[in-house]
């Protein structure tokens, strides 16, 4: 088979796919709460959850697979005092957190908005993604900012290798949900979705504690004495977290989308649809 042959079959076969596809875009918006597994909540799903919002637009190939881009802003939230994790530790932390990722999506049933036989699907999805955060601390009334800090010595001369962690990070988001068409415009989903994250220093927690802080009082310890130990019960070398284990979010939440047609008549070939 000739180049010229090859063209032309490849170009049959991509216009036949076309032809039955039903190819569509959507924008919607995504309300509901975020919230974080680290050192100061090692496996409790759910805990501390606070309100996020966002915004996304979704470009369906077919029924089955699509891509999405997305901005999603919430609030991570953190407690020993709450988890009952390490309450002599008893640091806590709250950051705001801004994601912006691109996912690809699997329906498990041939789902369209509008579709009158596949109506409602299960779906997952993975992706990559990019966010920003800055962890805060409250003691005694006072917010301390923390990665200004250097509450386990990055920098210092103590800890040379330690390095001043960036509030800027990539992650991996992953997963599951389920879409349903309440209309021939309007689609909804509900879905909850884990970034794995190649940081532990969300939380402002990793390693040890770098400053002999045990038997202090409060009023002869400075800010980032503070911020590092608030109860000023520890010693250089003890420990504060644990970097075998990277920062995890999470978004879980109701998504209601607008289907956008990028023909002005779009026509299906299928009459069970």
């Amino acid at each position: 088979m000739n180049m010229k042959k090859r063209i032309l079959l490849l170009s049959f076969l991509f216009t036949t796919m076309l032809a039955g596809a039903q190819s569509y875009g959507e924008i919607g918006l995504f309300g509901g709460g975020s919230y974080y597994l680290g050192d100061l909540n090692p496996g409790s799903q759910f805990l501390l959850t606070k309100p996020a919002a966002g915004a996304f637009i979704r470009h369906n190939f077919n029924e089955r697979t699509a891509i999405r881009g997305s901005f999603t802003y919430g609030t991570l939230h953190g407690d020993d005092a709450i988890s009952k994790v390490n309450t002599n530790r008893n640091l806590n932390f709250t950051s705001h957190i801004s994601d912006i990722s691109a996912t690809f999506e699997f329906n498990f049933y041939e789902y369209f908005i509008g579709s009158l036989r596949h109506f409602v699907t299960p779906y997952m999805y993975g992706g990559a993604s990019v966010f920003f955060f800055n962890p805060k601390a409250t003691y005694n009334g006072v917010t301390y900012e923390l990665q200004g800090l250097s509450t386990e010595g990055q920098g210092s001369s103590a800890f040379p290798e330690r390095k001043a962690y960036k509030r800027t990070g990539f992650s991996i988001p992953f997963g599951i949900g389920v879409k349903y068409s309440i209309n021939s415009f309007i689609g909804m989903s509900l879905d909850w979705r884990m970034h794995k994250t190649f940081t532990d220093y969300i939380d402002d927690v990793s390693t040890t504690y770098y400053l002999d802080l045990q038997g202090m009082t409060p009023g002869e310890a400075e800010p980032f004495e503070i911020a590092s130990d608030p109860g000023l019960n520890h010693n250089s070398g003890m420990q504060r977290g644990d970097s075998k284990y990277n920062d995890w979010y999470s978004f879980v939440g109701i998504s209601i989308s607008l289907r956008l047609n990028y023909l002005e008549r779009e026509r299906c070939l299928n009459v069970f649809y």
